[in-house]
């Protein structure tokens, strides 16, 4: 199976578990999904929110959140600056918790989600367009859990992986923070264009994963023509 098929797989059944979850407890997630109830609550709880918004943004790890607007309700209550830095708390804590998670349950365990060979092409894509696949994955929706878990799996170094992680996630969260800071008197707005905007971003993701699948074939024909040529 391709790798880029095997992401997108894992990327749609983390998406089906998180409509599972809605399904199952939706009342409970419908102020989150409410574009303005959302920011009126965290005003509503102000000298708690900030925990508040970290502990949902940690669990978008295995919770149906929109975490970017999340993000902008925090830049609406607190500002751009603080409200950008507790949503960049949040968010790296969920990307370490899903690095780590992923490396907890070593070389073993990952066979269990895919073969020898696919868990060696992972840590091929990683070695190559790990930084950059984590980075713009930090936009995205469910990406970013499954590109954290898959960087545990493939031990992509710590250092790589922090740097990457905060290269994506700081800039992010100061976006959203801003949409949401921007459209203080209609919150709404704010948080339509975080939840939606992420989405306009997965043809960006796609072009990096086919070049690494054009990459990929182009570093095979130099070793076919070396055989043919020993023949």
């Amino acid at each position: 199976m391709k790798l880029a098929t095997k992401i997108l797989l894992m990327a749609g059944g983390l998406g089906l578990l998180f409509a599972a979850t809605f399904g199952l407890w939706g009342s409970h997630f419908d102020l989150l999904f409410s574009q303005q109830a959302c920011a009126q609550w965290f005003k509503e709880i102000r000298t708690w929110a900030w925990a508040v918004g970290i502990g949902l943004l940690i669990s978008d790890l295995v919770l149906p959140i929109p975490a970017t607007g999340i993000m902008a309700a925090l830049g609406s209550v607190y500002g751009v600056w603080l409200g950008g830095l507790i949503a960049a708390v949040g968010s790296t804590g969920a990307g370490f918790a899903g690095y780590g998670l992923a490396k907890l349950v070593g070389r073993k365990g990952a066979r269990l989600l895919a073969t020898d060979a696919e868990l060696e092409r992972f840590k091929i894509f990683f070695d190559r367009w790990g930084g950059w696949g984590i980075i713009i994955s930090r936009m995205l929706p469910i990406l970013p859990e499954v590109m954290t878990i898959l960087a545990g799996l493939a031990r992509m170094d710590l250092k790589k992986f922090t740097a990457a992680l905060l290269l994506g996630t700081i800039p992010t969260c100061g976006l959203f923070a801003f949409l949401g800071h921007a459209s203080r008197s209609d919150p709404g707005y704010g948080i339509v264009t975080a939840v939606a905007l992420p989405l306009l971003l997965w043809p960006v993701f796609l072009f990096f994963m086919k070049k690494d699948r054009v990459g990929s074939a182009s570093s095979k024909k130099p070793i076919a023509a070396g055989s043919r040529a020993c023949d």
